[in-house]
């Protein structure tokens, strides 16, 4: 190409670099980039033409710009059909009741409180200290031996003596004797949903407010339950 359509060439392409308000340069699109390649070629010395191996190369390049503007307009379309469906999901479980792993919950002590841990191992004995919102033991509810999984557990809402409890934040401290040792375990608890917040968590995800618990992303939510 000659000097004079190098010249021209890059007056194009000035004239499609645009500041950002980083101060960047934002980079050309198909319709920008198919104008510098007219530019080029109306501008190019008839006695030395651009060779076909360059063109060739140059509408490659075309059409990959081409196909990446196209690539990047279907993601977005199936990223915004996937936060919809999200938000549609999460609206729903407002008044519900999911689980997720937490070790606090707001229990009514006028029914039974079921739940459930998370055991690696089998362990020879397995319990669940029950705590009220002021940081006392209430009760411990003794499980005996446990295979390893999802194992299940329950409490009356009674204290040690037999005593209803009154309703409010109880926390549930899961532990299993593993060789000769007491290690914490991984508790799933029923919690209510209040309400939903759209868009405010990672990459919009919605965030449950859930009763005595707190905002949880909906990602966390392990099973829905009534």
């Amino acid at each position: 190409m000659s000097a004079a359509g190098v010249s021209a060439a890059g007056a194009v392409m000035d004239q499609y670099q645009h500041t950002t308000k980083s101060g960047g340069k934002e980079e050309l699109g198909k319709n920008e980039f198919l104008e510098l390649l007219v530019a080029q070629l109306n501008n190019q010395n008839p006695l030395e033409p651009q060779n076909n191996g360059d063109f060739i190369a140059q509408l490659a390049q075309f059409s990959t710009v081409e196909g990446v503007e196209r690539l990047n307009g279907s993601m977005e379309n199936i990223l915004s059909g996937y936060q919809s469906s999200q938000a549609l999901q999460a609206s729903s479980l407002v008044g519900r009741t999911v689980i997720v792993p937490t070790d606090t919950a707001q229990v009514d002590t006028s029914a039974d409180f079921n739940a459930s841990m998370v055991l690696p191992q089998s362990s020879s004995n397995v319990f669940v200290n029950v705590y009220d919102a002021k940081g006392s033991l209430v009760t411990r509810i003794n499980m005996g031996e446990q295979q390893a999984g999802q194992v299940k557990f329950s409490w009356d809402g009674t204290n040690s003596d037999g005593e209803t409890m009154p309703p409010g934040s109880y926390k549930f401290e899961a532990q299993a004797s593993v060789e000769g040792e007491n290690k914490g375990l991984y508790t799933l608890l029923p919690a209510n949903v209040d309400s939903v917040t759209l868009g405010q968590g990672k990459g919009g995800e919605p965030i449950l407010n859930l009763a005595g618990i707190g905002a949880v992303p909906l990602s966390q939510v392990h099973m829905i339950g009534q």
